[in-house]
């Protein structure tokens, strides 16, 4: 079994797909899956133009794109032992420029021991973030570094486990790490230190707080009612921390079973939360009085139908677009949702639980048998604009698009491609 792979008055709107063309952290430049970097027009039934392939070794770590580097991590042997890998390409041409382990690549109950389209195979689960000239990395066994972006010298380390107490979860973490002006911010610490920011130059503690359980959700950062804040999906629920110094704005509780996995989703003064395994999804309102927060629910589902397993949708004018489906591997529906009520607008099978990402007005899914789709995002109905079988092996990561570029990944292989101008 595997798991993925977390004062009164109007509420200011989120500035989503920010600035630039680089995709530099796991779901692009502001966290949320959205970017200003275009798609173009849809290719014709050749697909897409292959760049470049190179072989990728297990995992479901997703490609990073920034100062013409490209990062993900790999399963590779290490004096014999099968080893977490970050792994730095250049990304016009795919040449490996440097490669570091990082720790023993051990997942209690990983992919290798499933069957049928669920034996997708083993590997990192997290996804590295470039900024600054360095890249961040935080592995399965909740070890966080720092590396130099052009020669993969370390710049700093921490053991989150060893250092603040951390405890890992079932199929270890798949969390990635946040950078949010001078600081990386992960989850994952032990009492006191389930949150923990340090000076992304230094490594130096800056923060810790709070006594939660981590769970696969990848925390997000996102501007409500006017006030920057990370939102972490825990075992507890949803938890909203001020980036300076951790202090907590808001929480809202949620049902935890097995596994959280999909990162929670803003739009305006609304937060999606989803999870499978039966949890289902829900949206909370975020209002604020004075320095007061609370969190008011709009509406709540339980099972499969509004859910999603570790695929975290995009938003784009309130509407939820995503693979909202439970352990449905190679059927599973791409989905149309409105955030406010959690109604379903349309679906389409066929993609299992791949992932999208949004250019202005069309989606780009990928799908977990590695089909490339380019979907309009339109409230009114599926629209298929294009679709290109591009990649052998799993893929339960989330495509990139950077400097006209398509980076997608599989457990077999990591590709580029041309967009259409």
């Amino acid at each position: 079994m595997i798991s993925l792979v977390a004062a009164a008055g109007a509420a200011l709107p989120v500035k989503s797909g920010g600035g630039g063309t680089d995709w530099p952290t796991y779901r692009g430049p502001a966290g949320d899956g959205v970017t200003a970097a275009e798609l173009g027009k849809a290719w014709d039934e050749k697909g897409p133009k292959e760049v470049w392939k190179v072989p990728a070794t297990n995992g479901f770590s997703s490609v990073t794109v920034s100062g013409g580097v490209a990062a993900t991590l790999v399963t590779r042997e290490d004096d014999g032992t099968p080893t977490e890998f970050v792994v730095v390409m250049d990304a016009a041409s795919g040449k490996e420029l440097w490669a570091k382990p990082l720790k023993l690549a051990k997942y209690q109950g990983g992919g290798d021991d499933g069957t049928g389209d669920n034996k997708g195979g083993d590997g990192p689960r997290s996804t590295p973030t470039i900024s600054g000239g360095k890249v961040y990395t935080y592995g399965a066994n909740l070890d966080l570094a720092c590396f130099d972006a052009k020669t993969g010298k370390v710049v700093w380390q921490k053991d989150v486990a060893k250092d603040f107490g951390g405890k890992n979860i079932s199929w270890q973490n798949a969390t990635s790490p946040l950078v949010e002006g001078g600081l990386v911010i992960v989850s994952g610490g032990g009492k006191g230190a389930a949150f923990l920011a340090f000076d992304k130059d230094r490594g130096t503690l800056k923060w810790k707080a709070e006594d939660d359980t981590i769970t696969h959700a990848t925390p997000i950062a996102a501007t409500i009612h006017g006030t920057r804040q990370i939102i972490f999906f825990t075992k507890e629920g949803l938890v909203a921390v001020t980036p300076g110094d951790g202090k907590v704005l808001w929480r809202q509780a949620y049902k935890f079973n097995v596994s959280t996995a999909a990162s929670p989703v803003v739009f305006e003064d609304v937060v999606y939360c989803s999870a499978g395994y039966g949890v289902g999804g829900g949206a909370y309102k975020i209002a604020k009085k004075g320095s007061e927060w609370t969190s008011e629910e709009l509406w709540r589902t339980e099972g499969n139908e509004v859910a999603n397993h570790w695929s975290t949708p995009v938003v784009r004018d309130g509407k939820l677009y995503g693979m909202f489906q439970f352990k449905n591997y190679g059927s599973g529906p791409v989905k149309c949702v409105d955030i406010r009520t959690g109604k379903v607008l349309w679906s389409k099978e066929g993609f299992g639980p791949g992932n999208v990402i949004l250019s202005g007005d069309r989606l780009l899914a990928l799908s977990d048998k590695g089909e490339l789709v380019i979907i309009a995002a339109e409230p009114d109905g599926y629209k298929e604009l294009a679709r290109a079988d591009v990649l052998d092996g799993k893929c339960w990561s989330t495509p990139t698009l950077a400097d006209g570029k398509i980076y997608a990944r599989s457990t077999k292989e990591a590709a580029c491609f041309e967009t259409v101008k």
